[in-house]
């Protein structure tokens, strides 16, 4: 019975010729194609109609989403950290006091962690956020280690750096890269990882108004 079945099924499969076949496949193909350039299309559009900072999500040190919005009104100093730098000291020790002093008055910094330069941020979330916090009372917000550079880059970084260029070309150079961001959410100014946090205290003054 089995045999009769198969037999019975095959003389209802109407024929398809090879002709038709190759058509129907590159039709498939085309329409792959269409669907992926469509896509590509979508995130290419959702990455240009990012105009501020606040239109970004980012994940925080233990994996919370936070929606940069809430950052609105506040002029932000968005620095990319690292543990075990030559620039670490300095860097932690003025930014503690930037934010000490300017807190209240609308200022917040947003640490990201980095291990691109150097392998000098090897350690894990956790391990980043009691060096921080410990060792330079770190009271300011750091976020989910990331890329700066490269086809992984955080959202984030390739709008700040589409914003605002260095020098020598759009990528970080190195750990404590700076941009200083209005109100608004607009970056306004970049700074080199070997300028110190307090030299930037005028620039962030003139935003605080």
């Amino acid at each position: 019975m089995a045999l009769i079945y198969q037999t019975c099924k095959e003389l209802k499969t109407p024929r398809v010729s090879p002709v038709h076949l190759v058509s129907q496949s590159i039709q498939t193909e085309l329409q792959r194609s269409l669907a992926g350039s469509l896509r590509f299309d979508r995130t290419m559009a959702a990455q240009s109609s990012k105009e501020s900072i606040h239109d970004f999500t980012v994940k925080d040190a233990r994996g919370n989403d936070v929606d940069l919005s809430i950052y609105k009104g506040k002029v932000l100093l968005i620095v990319n950290v690292a543990s075990q730098c030559g620039l670490t000291n300095s860097n932690y020790t003025e930014l503690s006091q930037l934010y000490e002093k300017y807190k209240d008055q609308g200022f917040e910094i947003l640490a990201f962690p980095c291990n691109q330069f150097g392998g000098q941020e090897p350690g894990n979330n956790e391990q980043i956020l009691e060096f921080a916090c410990t060792r330079f009372k770190a009271e300011y917000p750091i976020f989910d280690k990331v890329d700066v550079n490269g086809e992984k880059a955080a959202p984030i970084y390739k709008f700040l750096k589409s914003c605002k260029g260095g020098l020598l070309g759009d990528d970080i150079k190195w750990n404590f890269s700076k941009f200083l961001v209005d109100k608004e959410g607009h970056v306004v100014d970049r700074y080199a990882p070997t300028t110190s946090p307090l030299s930037i205290e005028k620039d962030i003054k003139k935003l605080l108004g």
